[in-house]
């Protein structure tokens, strides 16, 4: 889950289904500038790049430094409110036909406007970017365009970052209850189940809140549970069949938003009420967050503690790369992508936001994005990936870290049934296929293609069932292997190439044990995960799930038995060994946190700067 922020829209919309495993989505579709009454229930849905697999977008939350700077109105005057009142709507087009939409310099000024109302900003946006079929938002800036033209230019950091913290410091870190509000389903879960287990190995408590589905998981591993709103098989199935975006009928836009606010509304009480088994009393000293719990920064800012945002794809603004979410082909307008993004993403979200903070949090609303880009983040973010595969970019300044990923160990644990390890001996190693949590749309005619294409390879194949319901095969193949559940790390080791949907941890796994790797993306951040795969040498170029076929799936499986790819493999996996994720990403937790504890009955300052990074934070999937 990279990536469930959805956008306002009529019902007007619909979808059918195409042979080719597509969904094709009615791409005329109404974005709001605000609610009525009768859209409460019904109209916004949210939730861009929740990485299903993450295995799957934040203030600092220290009132002393200031949290997240936002406009705000009193309740009363709100200027959110007036809009939200209002019955206007505007377009925003998906449309088959590829009109061209043109990104000028001044467009780009209005667009970090934070004074320009709603209402214009929509006209704005649906002016110069489009919605793609694939949930990703499109737009061109013209050829000769500078980034300094755009307001996006290359910020290059030069500030160092002196303050590395060793192992023996953190023991001098005091005990602390630490909540960890993470939303996605059990690859988004995992590596925080590992993050987890190192805190508590330096004497803190911690918090796992997560959906209810994994509370066996979490509690297992010796972690508190707490259960969140949202069923993530519910969110997969969602973001699968819209590509990752937009709803395609307006029934399913209840079921969507319903699911978001059991979502935020579950926040609060996980930062501060009892265990829900025990009834030992629990007071979060801070939040560790992954960006589709969506209010996390905003019951940081009531409670008045740290936040640290961590996420499995980039969304802190770089110049380097667009935004996975995005389609921009030039480099001046990468940077401007994660604005234009962020911008869609909170007119979406933006009404159940301010309901949380009038109705729960009992703070004014936010009325204007403000100043997103800026460079004044206080808010620490960490990246949950290998910098061997993707280096932290130079414009990333010294609140943002990449600490490597974070791989929990099951294998030395896992006990696999006598049929599976017979299997494996009794022939050569096997390319294993499988999407993990993605629903599938036509899983008989992707099954069928994936046993052809075995066949025409001549490879043996495990055939991993997920919740997308492949392997129903019209008769047993010793060729093939039909499984239900593996670990990763016990699995991947045994396989000589891996075939999936390109969840950030998936595709971790798959590069530790050296597998040469097809990525099939369905959407959110799996793209981009795919696209680095390739250019790293250690896979073909990603197929995504609508173009899905025997030729195309021969093809790759021919690229990953090259024994130069193998060897790029290797080479990978080498250095990916060599980094602890988790101890990286518990030092860059304590690292960033204020050396001290702010006071609880201290008045709130002004905050410093407001995204949406940090009003929902995103991927999931």
């Amino acid at each position: 889950m990279a990536d469930l922020s959805r956008i306002r829209r009529s019902s007007s919309s619909s979808s059918t289904s195409s042979s080719d495993l597509s969904v094709s989505v009615q791409r005329e579709v109404s974005v709001g500038s605000g609610r009525t009454s009768k859209e409460v229930d019904g109209v916004t849905d949210v939730g861009t790049g929740l990485s299903v697999d993450n295995g799957g977008i934040g203030s600092s939350g220290n009132s002393s430094k200031g949290l997240s700077k936002m406009n705000t109105l009193p309740a009363e005057t709100s200027h959110a409110d007036k809009l939200d009142s209002s019955a206007d709507q505007i377009k925003l087009e998906r449309s088959k036909t590829e009109r061209q939409r043109h990104l000028r310099p001044k467009d780009a000024a209005q667009i970090f406007d934070n004074k320009i109302a709603v209402k214009e900003k929509l006209k704005l946006l649906n002016r110069i970017a489009a919605v793609k079929d694939d949930g990703t938002v499109e737009f061109e800036i013209p050829g000769d365009a500078e980034p300094e033209a755009l307001g996006a230019q290359l910020r290059v950091n030069n500030v160092v970052d002196d303050h590395q913290l060793e192992a023996s410091d953190l023991q001098y870190i005091p005990p602390l209850q630490i909540v960890m509000l993470i939303v996605g389903t059990r690859g988004d879960v995992q590596p925080f189940v590992a993050i987890g287990k190192r805190l508590q190995d330096y004497g803190h408590r911690v918090r796992l809140a997560t959906h209810s589905n994994f509370k066996e998981f979490v509690l297992t591993a010796g972690l508190e549970f707490y259960p969140l709103g949202g069923d993530p098989k519910i969110l997969a199935g969602y973001m699968v069949k819209n590509k990752g975006f937009l709803p395609s009928g307006p029934s399913e836009i209840r079921i969507q938003r319903k699911q978001i606010k059991n979502i935020i509304y579950s926040l609060l009480p996980a930062c501060k009420e009892p265990d829900m088994d025990s009834g030992i009393p629990f007071k979060a000293d801070a939040i560790i967050a992954n960006p589709p719990a969506y209010g996390h920064t905003h019951v940081a800012e009531a409670l008045k503690i740290p936040i640290h945002i961590f996420f499995t794809m980039p969304w802190t603004p770089t110049s380097e790369f667009p935004h996975p979410l995005s389609r921009v082909k030039q480099p001046a307008g990468y940077r401007l992508s994660y604005q234009i993004v962020d911008s869609f993403i909170w007119l979406g979200i933006r009404d159940m936001i301010n309901d949380l903070r009038k109705k729960k949090l009992k703070l004014r609303p936010v009325t204007y994005l403000s100043d997103a880009q800026g460079s004044d983040n206080d808010v620490p973010h960490a990246y949950i990936w290998s910098p061997h595969l993707v280096p932290k970019p130079k414009d990333w300044g010294p609140k943002i870290d990449v600490v490597g990923f974070c791989f929990l160990d099951l294998a030395s644990n896992y006990q696999p049934p006598e049929s599976l390890v017979k299997w494996l001996e009794e022939g050569n190693k096997p390319i294993y296929i499988g999407f993990g949590s993605l629903p599938v749309q036509k899983p008989e005619k992707m099954t069928q293609i994936i046993v052809e294409a075995l066949e025409k390879t001549g490879q043996r194949g495990i055939i991993n069932k997920g919740w997308g319901g492949l392997g129903n095969l019209a008769e047993p193949k010793d060729s093939i292997y039909l499984l239900d559940n593996c670990p990763h790390d016990w699995l991947f080791l045994r396989c000589k190439a891996v075939v999936h949907h390109g969840g950030a941890g998936t595709t971790a796994a798959g590069l530790k044990a050296a597998c040469p790797t097809t990525v099939v993306p369905f959407f959110g951040d799996q793209p981009f995960w795919g696209e680095r795969v390739h250019a790293k040498g250690v896979g073909p170029e990603p197929i995504p799930v609508d173009e899905f076929s025997l030729t195309k799936l021969v093809d790759a499986i021919n690229f990953m038995l090259d024994s130069k790819v193998k060897d790029r493999a290797l080479e990978l996996a080498k250095a990916i060994e060599n980094e602890d994720g988790v101890e990286g990403a518990v030092k860059a937790f304590f690292k960033h946190l204020p050396r001290k504890k702010p006071e609880s009955d201290a008045e709130p300052k002004p905050s410093s700067l407001f995204s949406i990074r940090r009003c929902f934070g995103c991927s999931w999937f």
